[in-house]
C-alpha cells in the first residue's frame, strides 16, 4: 500500500530491454517475488565495516557477471542477470513528478568515515515508507532498523540488538542469485567472502583507485552481459571480466579465505567451481541461452532440464545443453 502510494496509486511498471524488450504494467508488487537472490551476510568490527563495504561495491560487477543465471522473464531474452532491473523497478516509489531516489539502489558513494554516513543518507533522502511509533527505548535502533529494512541497497549494513543489548554489525551482499545448485551458491559466496576479506585488507585502500560512479556503472555493465562484459577498473584500466576474474580476483579470493583460516581443501572445492565457471564461460544464464538456441523456445522444457540438472547435483558449468 505504501509503495504505491507513494507513486499515487500509479500502477508499477517494468522496462527491461535486452534482445527482447519486456514492458507491463502490475497493480501490486507481486513482480518483485521473481527477484530471488542468495544473500551473503558478513558480520564484523565496525572499524572494518567500512573497508568491506567499499569491497563489497567493488566486487559487485564481477560477482553479478560470474554468478548470472536469470536471463529470461515473461518468455522474453533480456539481461544475463535480469533480477537487477526487475527488482529495483518492481519497488519503485518514484512519484509521475519529481526525482525521488530509488529504494532498491547501488548507493551514491563510497563509505568515507563510518556506517553513520549510510544512515545519514537514509534520512536526508528516503522517507519513510512504513511510518510506525515504538515505544522501545531509542538505544534498541528500531525506528532506524525499519527505515534501513525498506531501502535496498545492494550492499547494505545492517544493525541487530539483542536482548541483552549488545549490538552487532553485519554487512549484507545482495547482488548474488539463487542458484543453479547449492554447489554453485557456496562457490559464489566463498568467491564473495574471500574477495571482501582480501581486498578490505589491503595497505592501500583500492576504492581510491576507482571513482565510485565507475563501479556502479561496471555493476550494471555486468548484469547486462554477464562475463562477457568489460570493466574499468583501477587506475581506469579497461579489463574483460573473465581475465580479471582468472588473473586477480580469484587468487585474491584464495588469498582471503586463507587468512580467515579456511582450510586449502576447502579453497581449493570451491573456488574451482567458480574457475571453472568462468574459464569455460557456462553461467547459470549461459546455460539457458544456450538450451533454447538449442532446442527452441520451449520455456516448460527449458525448466524440466534445469530442474534435472539440479537434482543431479553437478555445478552449471558442466552442465550438458
Amino acid at each position: 500500500r505504501q509503495i504505491l502510494s507513494a507513486r499515487d496509486g500509479r500502477p508499477l511498471r517494468l522496462d527491461i530491454r535486452g534482445d527482447d524488450r519486456l514492458n507491463i504494467a502490475h497493480p501490486n508488487v507481486l513482480l518483485e517475488a521473481a527477484a530471488t537472490s542468495f544473500q551473503v551476510h558478513f558480520q564484523m568490527p565496525a572499524e572494518r565495516l567500512v573497508r568491506a563495504y567499499n569491497a563489497s561495491c567493488l566486487v559487485s560487477a564481477p560477482m553479478v557477471a560470474l554468478a548470472a543465471n536469470s536471463p529470461y522473464l515473461f518468455q522474453c531474452a533480456l539481461w544475463d542477470e535480469t533480477r537487477i532491473p526487475l527488482f529495483e523497478q518492481a519497488v519503485d516509489t518514484s512519484p509521475l513528478t519529481g526525482d525521488a531516489p530509488r529504494r532498491v539502489t547501488f548507493g551514491e558513494a563510497w563509505l568515507e568515515d563510518g556506517l553513520l554516513e549510510c544512515f545519514e543518507d537514509n534520512l536526508s533522502r528516503f522517507p519513510p515508507l512504513l511510518p510506525q511509533l515504538f515505544d522501545e527505548p531509542p538505544e534498541h535502533l528500531h525506528h532506524l532498523r525499519l527505515h534501513n529494512g525498506t531501502i535496498w541497497r545492494w550492499n547494505r549494513p545492517l544493525v541487530a540488538v539483542d536482548d541483552e543489548g549488545a549490538v552487532t554489525l553485519r554487512l549484507e551482499h545482495r547482488v548474488l542469485p539463487a542458484g543453479p545448485t547449492v554447489i554453485d551458491m557456496l562457490a559464489n559466496a566463498a568467491c564473495y567472502v574471500g574477495l571482501a576479506q582480501a581486498l578490505s585488507s589491503l595497505y592501500q585502500p583500492p576504492e581510491s583507485r576507482l571513482p565510485f560512479v565507475d563501479a556502479r556503472t561496471n555493476f550494471y555493465e555486468a548484469a547486462r552481459r554477464g562475463l562477457d562484459a568489460e570493466f574499468r577498473w583501477l587506475d581506469g584500466r579497461v579489463i574483460g571480466c573473465r581475465s580479471l576474474l582468472l588473473d586477480t580476483l580469484l587468487p585474491l579470493a584464495d588469498d582471503g579465505l586463507s587468512a580467515l583460516g579456511v582450510s586449502a581443501a576447502v579453497r581449493r572445492r570451491y573456488l574451482d567451481v567458480v574457475r571453472a565457471r568462468v574459464a569455460g564461460g557456462q553461467t547459470g544464464a549461459r546455460w539457458q541461452r544456450a538450451y533454447i538456441h538449442e532446442h527452441g523456445r520451449n520455456f516448460a522444457d527449458l525448466l524440466a532440464a534445469y530442474c534435472a540438472h539440479q537434482r543431479e547435483g553437478m555445478p552449471v558449468h558442466e552442465w550438458p545443453v
